[in-house]
């Protein structure tokens, strides 16, 4: 009698392959209601925060209301804030041995970080509409075009997407969410140290070459003028599109360094 050989599972795309890992991290997302009022109320409080506590004693030249220059920075900082998250969640699946498991199926090995990445982006854009949401509820208004407030939001989705793969190389080399979380915290000064809560130029002159040149800053600075036309172009002294372009050659910059480092360390697990 013949034997029958094993019949072989083909391997699925890389495509099919990510669009699944990423469906599993978002409906992991949904299915933990903590992750969602919690990342929404901590959003809130502490855009309230800055809006009511210290904006009284902040103040901007050029006709710019505080609450028009804050927001465009407080949502690109968010971006950095999730962040701590998704490194987080990355360690927790090596932990529990959900990143083994994957290894063992039949797919790119690429996929299960591209999947990874563009869940956590999924769960960014969701943040970044609520935070927005809440800014217009504080005050916050769009004084540029309706087509350059959409081209502030699909940058701020690539830059995300950017700083997602700096997140999850950090969740893989951490070897556990606690040290994950200590170490996301480690680029909190890119928010602070930054144009996005204050002008640069309030800051000591030592610190001034660092906060202008450095990716978050580029990120905020366009966000701002895309949405505060002209008065935001006069403060900052550059165009919109001089940001903006700065702004996708650092997301660039990003993507090309840390996309092959996680993956390194992905296949050396």
């Amino acid at each position: 009698m013949a034997s029958i050989a094993p019949r072989i599972q083909p391997a699925a795309g890389l495509g099919a392959s990510a669009l699944g890992i990423a469906k599993r991290g978002l409906l992991k997302y949904l299915r933990t209601p903590q992750l969602v009022v919690l990342g929404t109320i901590q959003g809130a409080l502490f855009l309230l925060i800055f809006r009511y506590v210290f904006g009284g004693a902040i103040g901007t030249e050029g006709g710019l209301d505080y609450v028009d220059f804050l927001v465009p920075g407080f949502i690109t900082t968010g971006i950095l804030f999730s962040g701590m998250g998704a490194a987080a969640g990355v360690a927790e699946d090596l932990e529990q041995g959900l990143v083994d498991r994957l290894r063992s199926l039949p797919i790119p090995r690429s996929a299960v970080l591209a999947g990874r990445a563009l869940s956590d982006t999924a769960v960014l854009v969701w943040g970044l509409l609520i935070t927005a949401a809440i800014g217009f509820a504080v005050g916050f208004r769009i004084h540029g075009s309706a087509v350059d407030a959409l081209a502030a939001l699909g940058l701020l989705i690539v830059f995300g997407f950017a700083f997602e793969w700096l997140f999850i190389t950090l969740g893989l080399f951490a070897g556990n969410a606690q040290a994950a979380q200590g170490m996301a915290l480690l680029v909190f000064p890119l928010t602070f140290v930054s144009s996005a809560y204050v002008p640069v130029e309030t800051m000591p002159g030592w610190m001034q070459g660092f906060a202008e040149h450095q990716p978050v800053t580029v990120m905020v600075d366009a966000v701002r003028a895309l949405t505060q036309g002209p008065a935001a172009e006069a403060l900052l002294g550059h165009s919109a599109g001089f940001y903006v372009v700065r702004s996708l050659l650092w997301s660039a910059a990003i993507v090309a360094v840390f996309v092959p480092l996680a993956v390194w360390r992905y296949r050396r697990g």
